[in-house]
């Protein structure tokens, strides 16, 4: 072998020679909907952990739902007909008549009825708790999601009590705004629906019905902003109303992911003769209301951090968290005091 072809063997296993290198790898958006699948099904369980949190967190709405069912009532027979009292009054003046007994007995038809008694009182007051609870679980729960949409270490008990402690005195009073909108809106549109269809009513419920899906859509911005920023409870719904206008191609797809949601549950219930009726309880109770509430966490913080936070840091670049800056509380806008407590807290230092 000459010395070229030595060369020239050796220069096929040179480590030092350039090769092709690796392809260009497709970037996934930080944001974007390929990324909200994979971070879905790698923290699917913590996402059922956190539905289990909004069901019990939430306990006094079972109490709620007992009593407006009719489980907690006693069953009795009134007249159909409101007329029956003072037809039979007359009757008793005046004296019967055979004539008036066929019509007597059509007035007299009887009816079932559920009246309530004293533990239906019970379940209600029970019940009625909900408006100091639903704040509270929104604001531990939208912590968690938010961490997990941003790709960041979750402890789910730990995180959650921390969120309601720093969020407390906010989460209350806005838990209570928010139940009476929802409770309102939808008792309109209920009652809208089967009252008569007069061209005012249709209006009404229609009106009622845009409402509704305004404020939902601002709910996605307004329990992440709680425990994002320190803004107060009129600058929060305000940001949300302006969140909900900016970034509907967004919010769009929270709202129809709820709706299929609401579509299998509806499936089950109703359209395979029963059969299914246990998927329709474990559909809520596992994994629907944390699902919903992570589609809606997912479409806002990265709006947020487009309009807000991002600006802010350009602004003052010194105070970016850095790689290192690791722990999830140093990303949120916490004092250097109360970021030391936590640190400590956290880490069993005295």
């Amino acid at each position: 072998m000459n010395k070229k072809d030595k060369k020239g063997k050796l220069k096929l296993f040179d480590i030092a020679k350039d090769g092709r290198g690796l392809g260009k790898k497709p970037t996934m958006s930080r944001s974007g909907f390929k990324r909200f699948f994979i971070t879905y099904k790698d923290n699917i369980g913590k996402i059922v952990s956190v539905n289990i949190f909004m069901v019990l967190g939430n306990f006094p709405l079972f109490f709620l739902i007992a009593a407006l069912a009719g489980y907690t009532k006693a069953e009795g027979f009134l007249p159909f007909s409101d007329i029956f009292h003072g037809y039979g009054n007359m009757l008793a003046v005046e004296g019967v008549a055979p004539d008036t007994m066929s019509v007597f007995a059509l007035v007299g038809l009887q009816e079932r009825v559920l009246i309530p008694t004293a533990l239906t009182y019970v379940f209600y007051a029970i019940g009625a708790l909900t408006v100091f609870t639903f704040g509270i679980v929104n604001v531990g729960t939208a912590y968690i999601l938010r961490n997990i949409a941003k790709g960041e270490p979750v402890f789910l008990w730990s995180d959650f009590w921390y969120a309601v402690k720093r969020n407390l005195k906010q989460a209350i009073p806005f838990g209570i705004i928010d139940v009476a909108i929802n409770a309102v809106l939808i008792f309109n549109i209920y009652n809208l629906v089967f009252g008569e269809a007069k061209f005012i009513a249709s209006m009404m419920f229609w009106a009622n019905v845009i409402i509704f899906i305004l404020y939902f859509i601002m709910r996605y911005y307004i329990y992440v902003q709680m425990v994002t920023f320190k803004l107060s409870i009129f600058k929060i719904i305000k940001n949300s109303l302006i969140f909900c206008l900016l970034g509907m191609k967004r919010n769009i797809f929270p709202l129809l992911g709820t709706a299929v949601f609401l579509l299998f549950e509806f499936l089950f219930i109703f359209a395979f003769g029963g059969v299914l009726i246990s998927f329709a309880i474990a559909l809520p109770l596992l994994i629907f209301f944390a699902s919903s509430a992570y589609m809606k966490v997912y479409a806002a913080y990265f709006k947020i951090e487009e309009l807000m936070i991002e600006p802010y840091y350009r602004e003052h670049p010194e105070e970016r968290p850095t790689e290192e800056d690791t722990d999830v509380i140093m990303r949120d806008d916490v004092t250097d005091k109360e970021l030391l407590e936590e640190i400590k807290k956290r880490n069993g230092i005295e």
